[in-house]
């Protein structure tokens, strides 16, 4: 049975079939690279070499070790070799990069760009292609209109299928751990370890059977901090939050539920496209922060935070690379789940960012808007609001987010809701108070202000030196002003606003609470 020809393998042969003198693959890992193009040089019947400072020329066709060559070490004699040859070959050259940097002296780094224009009008009449391979994209200028720039920093999903099988092989072998994967199981693993290389899918399954003796999909994706650590824009959330953490918001929750599986290949052969995003809008301590914690424990996806305070850079251009590098980073490690908290405080002055920052302002909120509306990698983006005055149009469009929510304050069952779980939270039976009475007294409370009541309440039985009691809580609540008598007529415009434009993320309120219903649109 013929193997399958991967899409990268296709791409390769393809160019190197057209003669295109000069390629340029971007990637972290040597090995997979050269295991790559051992089969494409094995498909078209070429001669595959490879270089390095340290090792010089030396076949790389086979998985034979091979001595160093001292004499092709330097680069202009290893350019010179290659021009030489008379052989239909494929030349790897491994961090070439740093022998045509303009930060080099100047009497070496010109030398090296003119030898390798020269050796670019011989290659196009010859059977050979120069690959050159680096984790960095660095070339001068003038070979700009020569080099063809391939992105491989990632690997292909069959091969991080090919890592999987060779730790379950190993393990197998040498430690006697012998495992079943249902169809299910292995996506779900291979899912997880999207964004990382292959070396690093390996060692993270290795971890996870030392550990567990089993592939654990959580270990796998903490595995992704240590990428985000090596950030400074993004910053990765481990949350313990649930769904069973958000009180109410049925609508949402179902509409959650719905996507659950929607970056799995069985939704892709299903004909679904991975969803793009939410915003979320509501009033100040509602719970919008919440829910986006807990969707990625819901989805079991890392959670990245974009602080867009830290894109902003005194440096001109700065600020817009730290946006692209960023919007890199959260794809390398697909599928995730990427936060933007409070988007309305972070994109303020968006309007007038031509007179106040040179337009600096408006160029990070353009490329992120246009990143949103093209991204392919499976990125969902979770972006909140108070205010949306504030929040320009373009970023309401439809296409830009799936959806946009409005949470509003709970309702009188929602409110009971919110009760038990803090009160159980906190090592208490729920059934011992009346859940009832509490949420008739915390009438236009935010979750977040539900959250302070019950704290201060367990301050208060605690100085006492007593357990927690009804009293307490009624107290507490008494002494509390909520946000919707400060910040009424806010309230009532984010209101008035979300009824046209925005979901609800909470059922109709039932019978019942029809009066406290007519109360609260009165605000």
């Amino acid at each position: 049975m013929a193997a399958t020809v991967t899409p990268r393998e296709q791409e390769l042969s393809t160019l190197i079939r057209a003669r295109y003198p000069l390629l340029y693959l971007v990637a972290w890992e040597e090995r997979r690279i050269e295991q790559l193009l051992r089969r494409v040089a094995g498909s078209l019947r070429k001669k595959l070499y490879g270089w390095s400072i340290t090792d010089g020329l030396r076949p790389l066709d086979d998985y034979t070790p091979q001595r160093p060559d001292p004499e092709t070490c330097p680069p202009l004699n290893a350019l010179d070799v290659i021009t030489a040859s008379q052989e239909s070959a494929i030349f790897l050259l491994k961090d070439f990069h740093p022998y045509w940097d303009d930060r080099r002296p100047i009497q070496e780094q010109p030398i090296v760009t003119r030898r390798m224009r020269d050796m670019v009008n011989h290659l196009k009449e010859s059977r050979k292609t120069v690959i050159l391979l680096s984790p960095l994209l660095i070339f001068p200028p003038e070979m700009e209109k020569d080099i063809i720039v391939l992105d491989y920093s990632q690997p292909e999903r069959e091969e991080l299928e090919q890592s999987l099988e060779r730790v379950l092989r190993s393990a197998r072998e040498i430690g006697g751990v012998k495992l079943d994967l249902t169809p299910a199981m292995r996506e779900q693993v291979l899912a997880a370890a999207q964004g990382l290389t292959c070396s690093e899918a390996e060692n993270v399954f290795a971890k996870s059977l030392v550990m567990n003796r089993s592939l654990d999909v959580s270990v796998i994706i903490a595995e992704k901090k240590q990428i985000i650590r090596r950030s400074h824009i993004l910053e990765y959330f481990e949350t313990s939050e649930t769904m069973t953490s958000v009180g109410g918001m049925a609508l949402l929750k179902d509409w959650l539920n719905k996507r659950a599986l929607a970056f799995s290949e069985r939704a892709r052969a299903f004909g679904l496209p991975e969803p793009k995003g939410l915003l979320l809008l509501g009033v100040q301590g509602a719970g919008k922060s919440l829910v986006a914690k807990a969707i990625a424990s819901q989805w079991r996806l890392p959670l990245l935070r974009l602080d867009l305070g830290r894109l902003f850079s005194e440096l001109v251009g700065s600020s817009e690379q730290n946006m692209r590098a960023a919007l890199r980073l959260a794809e390398s490690v697909s599928p995730c789940l990427l936060w933007l908290d409070e988007l309305e405080k972070g994109l303020a002055g968006v309007a007038s960012s031509h007179v106040s920052d040179a337009g600096t302002t408006a160029r990070v909120f353009g490329s992120f808007l246009t990143w949103m509306q093209e991204k392919t990698a499976p990125v969902f983006v979770v972006a909140t609001a108070n205010d949306i005055s504030i929040l320009p149009p373009e970023a309401l469009r439809k296409g830009r987010f799936d959806e946009i929510f409005f949470i509003d304050l709970p309702s009188l069952s929602e409110r009971m809701e919110i009760f038990s779980i803090h009160i159980q939270r906190r090592g208490r039976d729920p059934h011992a108070f009346d859940l009832g009475q509490l949420a008739r007294l915390s009438e236009n409370f935010s979750g977040a202000e539900i959250e302070n009541a019950v704290i201060s309440a367990l301050y208060d039985a605690f100085e006492a030196g007593r357990d927690l009691t009804q009293t307490d809580l009624v107290e507490a609540l008494r002494h509390t002003v909520p946000l919707s008598r400060t910040m009424e007529a806010q309230i009532k415009a984010l209101r008035q606003w979300a009824r046209t434009h925005a979901r609800p993320a909470s059922s109709p309120a039932p019978a019942l609470e029809a009066g406290e219903g007519l109360r609260r649109l009165e605000l």
